[in-house]
């Protein structure tokens, strides 16, 4: 199963605003927000909301396409988030997430005993390519236990 068709089988939101997963590199995953006027804010584009949890779906997606091997020892949360709107978005969006560390330090940090913390950031698009958002994604691995 690919990263992309667990969340989808195991994030409900992911499935309510019905998200497509595009691409999914531990480098990079690309998610796509399909234009639903369900999902519309008072301009007619995107929701907030709905371009939020577009991000933070593609930040998470690349986390664990990045530390999915990790899962036996640890879990990935976010700890923070920022988000700043550039553009008015209208139609479809994509978000596209790319690792702000090398997975292997963070992996080393991990193996030294400590709980690492790292940046994804974000840049979600409309479909002329505008950027109409950046985001910033904190995570940390979380040892079990």
């Amino acid at each position: 199963m690919s990263v992309g068709e667990m969340l989808a089988a195991t994030v409900p939101m992911v499935r309510t605003l019905k998200l497509e997963y595009l691409e999914t590199t531990p480098e990079k995953a690309v998610l796509a927000l399909p234009d639903q006027s369900e999902y519309h804010n008072h301009v007619g584009g995107p929701h907030a909301g709905a371009m939020f949890t577009l991000g933070e779906s593609a930040s998470g997606a690349v986390v664990l396409a990045a530390f999915g091997d990790q899962l036996a020892r640890a879990v990935p949360l976010p700890v923070t988030a920022e988000i700043a709107f550039r553009k008015l978005a209208r139609g479809p969006v994509t978000a596209t997430a790319t690792l702000g560390r090398p997975a292997a330090d963070v992996v080393a940090e991990l193996d030294a005993g400590l709980r690492p913390e790292f940046p994804v950031a974000v840049a979600i698009q409309r479909e002329d390519g505008a950027v109409t958002g950046e985001m910033t994604v904190v995570w940390t691995l979380r040892p079990n236990g």
